[in-house]
C-alpha cells in the first residue's frame, strides 16, 4: 500500500465565525463511493467538488440509470461501476465489490460515502477524515443535526426519521448518533468486518448499528446540508418516505 503522506492544508468548520488552522496531517489512502440512480443533473457537480489532494479514486455506482448519470460522472473523472439491481445499498455494495478485487496491497485504508445529489458539501471531506487521522476514530458520520442546513433540504418526516432512529439506537446499543447522514468516512477493515448486506434504504442505519455491536470508535462531525439537484427518489415521495421508514426502524430491531 502507498505510505501516508504528510499535508499541510487549512482545515474548514462548517460552523460560522470559526477561523481555519493549519494541521499536519497524515493523509491515509482514500477512496470515495457515490451510489447515483438518475443524477445526470449533479453528478459531475459532485465528482468535481472532492478535493483530488485527498483521494486515490472515486467511485461512482451507476444504479441502473436510465439517464447520462454514467457518461457525466467518466467525464469529469471518475471510475463507474454498474449495479442492474436498484437499491441505495445495492450500489454501494457494487463500489466495495469494486475494490474488494483489488490486491491487497492496492486496499484503501478509508472508505467515504458520499450521495450523487450534492446536497452535501464534497470539500468538506477533510473535515470528515480529520477524526480519523488525528483521534484515531474508526467511523465519522456527517452530521447534518449538527451542522447547518438550508431551509427545505430536508423534509420534516426525514428529520423526525433520524431523531427516531438515533434515539433507538441510543437507548437499544448505547452509542450517540445525532443523524444518518449519507456523507460518512469508515476505515476499510472496519467497513469489511461489519459484513454489510442491506441492499435498499436500511444501508445507512445498519452501518451504525453494526458498528454499535462492534464497538467501533465512532464520533460524528457537523457537516452543512443544502436542497439537492432534482427531486429525490425517497423523500420526495409518499411511497419512498413510507418504505425507507419501514427499513429503518425494521433494520434496528432486527439486528438485536
Amino acid at each position: 500500500m502507498p505510505q501516508p503522506q504528510v499535508l499541510t492544508i487549512a482545515i474548514s468548520s462548517p460552523s460560522p465565525g470559526k477561523h481555519n488552522t493549519k494541521k499536519n496531517l497524515k493523509r491515509p489512502v482514500i477512496d470515495v463511493i457515490i451510489p447515483a440512480y438518475n443524477e445526470e443533473s449533479s453528478i459531475e457537480l459532485v465528482v468535481k467538488d472532492i478535493p483530488k489532494e485527498w483521494v486515490r479514486e472515486i467511485i461512482v455506482c451507476d444504479n441502473a440509470s436510465t439517464d447520462t448519470t454514467a457518461l457525466r460522472a467518466r467525464q469529469a473523472g471518475a471510475i463507474v461501476v454498474h449495479q442492474a439491481r436498484k437499491g441505495y445499498g445495492s450500489a454501494c455494495l457494487a463500489g466495495m465489490a469494486y475494490i474488494t478485487q483489488k490486491p491487497a496491497e492496492e486496499q484503501p485504508d478509508v472508505v467515504v460515502f458520499i450521495d450523487g445529489d450534492y446536497s452535501d458539501y464534497p470539500g468538506e471531506l477533510p473535515a470528515l477524515i480529520q477524526p480519523i487521522i488525528e483521534d484515531d476514530q474508526e467511523m465519522v458520520i456527517g452530521s447534518r443535526a449538527l451542522g447547518e442546513r438550508q431551509q427545505g433540504a430536508m423534509q420534516p418526516q426525514q428529520i423526525f426519521g433520524n431523531w427516531l432512529a438515533t434515539n433507538l439506537i441510543r437507548l437499544l446499543y448505547r452509542y450517540e448518533f445525532t443523524d444518518l447522514g449519507p456523507f460518512r468516512a469508515i476505515r476499510w477493515p472496519a467497513l469489511q468486518a461489519l459484513q454489510m448486506s442491506d441492499p435498499d434504504f436500511g444501508w445507512t442505519v445498519e452501518m451504525q448499528v453494526k458498528a454499535a455491536k462492534s464497538g467501533l470508535r465512532c464520533t460524528e462531525v457537523p457537516v452543512r446540508y443544502k436542497r439537492r439537484v432534482g427531486v429525490s427518489k425517497v423523500s420526495g415521495t409518499i411511497r419512498g418516505t413510507f418504505l425507507a421508514g419501514y427499513k429503518i426502524l425494521w433494520t434496528i430491531f432486527k439486528l438485536l
